[in-house]
């Protein structure tokens, strides 16, 4: 497998998704950010058109024989950056809802250092800070907004304004250590990633975000029983990986080099 010219991927997680990919995939090909990224496409076993129209366009398409669920197209993706040696990854959703401005944005604000010197591990974009767009979630959203933000600032002192913004950008160190077995939840990685990452001392930052509803196509979410369920399965997943963290002091942490991960996937 060759290396990587350009520093960054993307990766896009579809399932069913024919009517909103292809334009997505004309946007990223605009050569301000064609020239700095490259595109994979996670195609969960759709039963649409999804897997031709990316290949018809020219892009790296991994495709999976049955449905394995959003974590885990995100984790194989993981395991492709590593082998091809990116520096950067963004992951964002297929469904058009997340806009391609903010590509850019994430990756001036993931190189920029602190005052020490550090730069950030992962960067969200939010849709809840000054300066993000205008964003209405539903009822259950909003709850499951308050009870996961107040979680992550009880257990850590940090406050993230969106904790399960599916739109981020991760550096080799914060990829690699996902991409590792049992690291990344393989069905649900939102709120509970981000508090594993806090807690085992990674820095994530957030930025305001370009966010747009979802106009074709299902959420994950969607109905009455899925968000209840999720919510229960996040909650038990969160005082999973602090108790995994805090009172089993796991030492998933420590992140081996690129080229000795690489050979251990």
């Amino acid at each position: 497998m060759k290396k990587a010219v350009k520093d960054i991927l993307i990766i896009i997680p579809a399932y069913n998704e024919e009517k909103t990919i292809g334009r997505l995939l004309e946007q990223l090909e605009n050569p301000e950010i064609s020239e700095i990224a490259d595109i994979l496409v996670m195609n969960d076993s759709s039963k649409d058109d999804t897997e031709r129209l990316v290949r018809e366009r020219g892009h790296a398409v991994v495709t999976h024989i049955y449905h394995m669920g959003y974590g885990s197209g995100l984790q194989i993706g993981y395991k492709y950056a590593v082998k091809k040696g990116y520096k950067y990854l963004i992951q964002m959703d297929a469904d058009g809802q997340h806009d391609i401005c903010n590509i850019k944005k994430l990756y001036e604000r993931i190189i920029c250092a602190d005052n020490n010197g550090r730069t950030p591990d992962i960067v969200l974009g939010s849709r809840y800070m000054e300066g993000s767009s205008e964003y209405h979630a539903g009822v259950m959203k909003k709850i499951a907004y308050v009870f996961f933000r107040g979680l992550i600032k009880l257990f850590t002192g940090k406050r993230i304004s969106d904790p399960i913004s599916g739109l981020q950008i991760l550096n080799s160190r914060a990829f690699t250590f996902y991409s590792k077995y049992a690291n990344f939840d393989d069905k649900y990685p939102d709120a509970n990633m981000i508090l594993q990452m806090l807690l085992l001392g990674f820095k994530v930052e957030e930025i305001p975000a370009v966010m747009h509803y979802r106009t074709e196509g299902k959420s994950m979410h969607s109905g009455v029983i899925k968000p209840i369920i999720y919510m229960f399965r996040m909650m038990y997943s969160i005082i999973a990986v602090w108790m995994t963290v805090k009172v089993y002091h796991s030492s998933q942490g420590d992140v081996l080099p690129d080229e000795t991960v690489s050979k251990n996937i």
